[in-house]
């Protein structure tokens, strides 16, 4: 990232206008756009809700109910929600705390577990009248549907599938950059972090993503910068499209999610948040310790995709997760993925996609 600064600095300096660093790029309009702007900008419907949690967190949630209209090409045309999780870009509200409040980013993947996502699938629920519905989740999206689907059985009834793409759980063997924050003391860790935003979405992304990424001669350096905590795949990536994932991610979570995870990396286990002392542990889960997460009791069908080449969820975590899900139906490994191929490999329609569809229509027969 210093690097990067640097870069943008020297291009500041001597001017875009010269073509020192090759070609710009035409900017994407997608850069600026929110979520139901991109949907619509891709010809598909849009709906936009808003879901309010039972700790009062505004979760913006967004719906493509159908497919294109007169397309030429077939859609599966599924009824898709896409959901977020407190703390990003598009859920940064709460009916009781300001987003500027420490209190409003004291929470980790717990409380995503525990209401961001029964809340997100009973709206969709009550919404649509359906009685259950199909979960596809990537990387943390996973984290927090194994929580809730063991921990609450009563909705977990109402998941026909779970599709796992980039399974995490414990991250004992995680082998990304992430893993070098196990090395600061927790008493440290916020001192140097602060006790709000961690890896906020801001205008200096944008700036990257536009002003200096747009460079050919720069995209190497920029998808490296991107990619360092979760591993790059350059000949798998749409390069056209880099501007847009740089403006758009991070997304942005609390500095206590973060060390929930380098908790998680050093234990070795898939367990609650340690709140620093037994005492503190026993105001929140009446015991000593963060209770563990019992896999073995999740009883919704799964699938699971995962990358031979990834970082944070490693193919050894995999390893020992796979046993637990008693209800596996399906798993493929992909050798050449890294973590982030799941959603932006030119090639996911064809190794992952199209196999969740193929899943789905044989679930309605």
């Amino acid at each position: 990232m210093w690097l990067l600064l640097t870069v943008a600095s020297l291009i500041s300096a001597l001017g875009t206008t010269h073509g020192f660093l090759g070609k710009l790029n035409s900017e994407s309009p997608e850069v600026t756009m929110n979520i139901s702007q991109m949907i619509c900008y891709w010809a598909y419907p849009s709906e936009e809700y808003e879901v309010v949690t039972e700790d009062g967190y505004m979760l913006g949630i967004n719906r493509i109910p159908y497919g294109k209209k007169n397309s030429e090409n077939r859609d599966a045309d599924y009824d898709v929600w896409l959901g977020n999780s407190r703390g990003n870009t598009w859920a940064r509200r709460n009916i009781y705390y300001s987003p500027d409040s420490v209190e409003f980013w004291a929470f980790s993947f717990d409380e995503m577990a525990k209401y961001d996502l029964p809340s997100t699938i009973n709206f969709i629920l009550k919404k649509t009248g359906q009685e259950k519905l199909h979960y596809v989740g990537h990387s943390q999206a996973t984290s927090i549907g194994f929580i809730t689907f063991c921990t609450n059985p009563k909705l977990a009834k109402r998941i026909k599938a779970f599709y796992a793409l980039a399974p995490v759980a414990t991250v004992k063997y995680m082998k990304s950059l992430l893993n070098k924050l196990t090395l600061i003391p927790p008493f440290l860790f916020k001192i140097i972090f602060g006790n709000t935003i961690f890896s906020p979405h801001n205008f200096f992304d944008e700036f990257l993503a536009t002003k200096v990424c747009s460079h050919e001669m720069l995209n190497l350096l920029c998808t490296n910068a991107l990619f360092i905590f979760c591993g790059f795949n350059y000949k798998n990536l749409n390069i056209s499209h880099l501007d847009v994932y740089l403006s758009h991610n991070p997304a942005g979570t609390s500095v206590q999610n973060i060390l929930h995870w380098t908790q998680a990396a050093k234990s070795g286990k898939f367990q609650g948040f340690d709140w620093g002392s037994p005492v503190q542990n026993m105001m929140h889960y009446n015991q000593p310790t963060p209770p563990n997460y019992n896999l073995t009791d999740m009883r919704v069908s799964l699938a699971v995709w995962s990358g031979g080449n990834d970082r944070l969820a490693d193919p050894q975590d995999v390893d020992l997760l796979l046993p637990k899900l008693s209800n596996l139906t399906y798993h493929k490994k992909i050798p050449s993925y890294n973590h982030l191929d799941f959603i932006w490999a030119t090639d996911a329609p064809q190794e992952v996609y199209n196999e969740i569809i193929s899943m789905m229509k044989e679930d309605k027969k």
